[in-house]
C-alpha cells in the first residue's frame, strides 16, 4: 500500500504536492491544515485521516480531532501534530507509526520499536527550510518510507 503524508499546509495546497501524491492509496495529514479545501482536494487523489494543528482554531479544521489511528495494510498509524503532545506509548498501544507536524522539519527515527515520521511542511516554506512530504510503502513485510523534496 502507498501512504503519502503530509502536514503544515497552513492554507497552501501547492501543485506539486499533488503530483507527488498521485496514486497514493491513502493520505494521512498532521495538522495545521489552514483551509478545509485542501482536504477536500486531497479526497479526490485517496481517502484523507486528517488532525487539527495548532492554527486550526477556526472553520471546519477547528472540528478535526486533535490525534487518530487509522490502520492501514495491518500497521496502526498514530497521528498527532506536535511529538509534545504525544499522549500514548505507542510501543505499548501497538503502534508502528507515529506521524506529526508542527516544527517544519522533516525527520524519520527509529525509537523503541516504533518509527517516528514528521513529513516536513508542505505549505509556505519557513525560514530555510525544505518543502517536502513523506512517501510510506507498506505491506506484511514491513514499512518503508522516504521524504520527498518539493522544491
Amino acid at each position: 500500500m502507498l501512504i503519502g503524508v503530509i502536514s503544515d499546509t497552513h492554507g497552501l495546497l501547492r501543485p506539486e504536492v499533488l503530483t507527488a501524491l498521485a496514486g497514493v492509496e491513502h493520505i494521512l495529514h498532521a495538522g495545521d491544515v489552514g483551509d478545509a479545501r485542501i482536504l477536500d482536494t486531497l479526497r479526490e487523489i485517496a481517502p484523507v485521516t486528517a488532525i487539527r494543528g495548532n492554527i486550526d482554531q477556526w472553520g471546519e479544521c477547528a472540528e478535526l480531532p486533535p490525534t487518530d489511528v487509522v490502520e492501514l495494510d495491518g500497521h496502526l498509524f498514530y497521528l498527532v501534530h506536535s511529538l509534545a503532545d504525544l499522549d500514548i506509548n505507542p510501543a505499548v498501544a501497538g503502534v508502528a507509526v507515529v506521524i506529526s507536524g508542527h516544527s517544519h522539519k522533516p525527520a524519520i527515527e527509529q525509537r523503541n520499536g516504533v518509527l517516528y515520521l514528521n513529513p516536513g511542511s508542505a505549505g509556505p516554506r519557513r525560514f530555510n527550510l525544505p518543502v517536502t512530504i513523506a512517501l510510506i510503502r507498506a505491506d506484511e513485510a514491513g514499512i518503508e518510507t522516504e521524504l520527498v523534496n518539493l522544491l
